[in-house]
């Protein structure tokens, strides 16, 4: 099927909307959502990308258009590095992704890591939904109303939090108990995995220091 065939594809189309629907699903119904949305096939990584898209979106968008009252540090837009901004989210998320799949099949859970990213994503809709009107909202309230604004912001990550949870238990088919154990090995596989990454590339940045002075050397010497 070709790039246009897929685009003008009605069918294509609805079974889409049908999977990110289905998020507002698994936020109210955690348990059934997410064994529905892997085993029973209810979810799709186009809904999944399109969630973490929509997170960023919100990331940079509260960073513009939030009351400064409720920035810490305000936010001076000719210093913001955009991918910087998009990193701070995205790198955690696909390292936590990638230590959850190492240390859960240890664990002898049942979940690939397209799951883990799916069910991940879909975790983050209470995020998505709650965090874009309080953006709005901020710029209405006063600072001793601000507590409600603090109140919500907290509550959407915490919520997002315990999908997170469902998801690994659903997803790997785990009790509590071991679902709580395996993040916690995730978290510090994070850290390892990250530790990894900055003696990896910091090994590149001394050896490409290393041969290019070398090259520096025999210039000098010969030209």
């Amino acid at each position: 099927m070709s790039l246009k065939q897929r685009i003008l594809n009605k069918d294509a189309w609805s079974a889409y909307g049908r999977s990110l629907r289905f998020s507002l699903h698994c936020i109210v119904h955690p348990f059934d959502g997410f064994w529905d949305l892997t085993h029973e096939k209810r979810g799709s990584m186009a809904a999944a990308n399109t969630l973490i898209v929509l997170v960023l979106l919100v990331n940079l968008l509260k960073l513009g258009f939030t009351n400064f009252m409720f920035q810490d540090p305000v936010v001076n837009w000719n210093e913001v590095n955009l991918l910087m901004e998009i990193m701070t989210f995205l790198l955690p998320f696909l390292v936590y992704c990638l230590a959850n799949w190492c240390l859960t099949t240890l664990f002898e859970g049942k979940g690939t890591l397209k799951d883990i990213y799916m069910g991940t994503a879909y975790a983050c809709t209470p995020y998505i939904i709650i965090q874009l009107p309080l953006m709005i909202v901020s710029n209405f309230v006063t600072e001793e109303e601000g507590s409600f604004y603090v109140y919500f912001g907290y509550f959407s990550l915490i919520w997002s939090g315990l999908l997170i949870m469902a998801s690994v238990m659903m997803i790997h088919d785990f009790l509590l108990g071991k679902a709580f154990v395996s993040i916690v090995f995730t978290l510090v596989g994070m850290l390892v995995i990250v530790f990894l990454m900055v003696l990896f590339f910091s090994l590149i940045s001394d050896g490409i220091s290393y041969f290019y002075s070398i090259y520096k050397e025999i210039v000098y010497r010969f030209y």
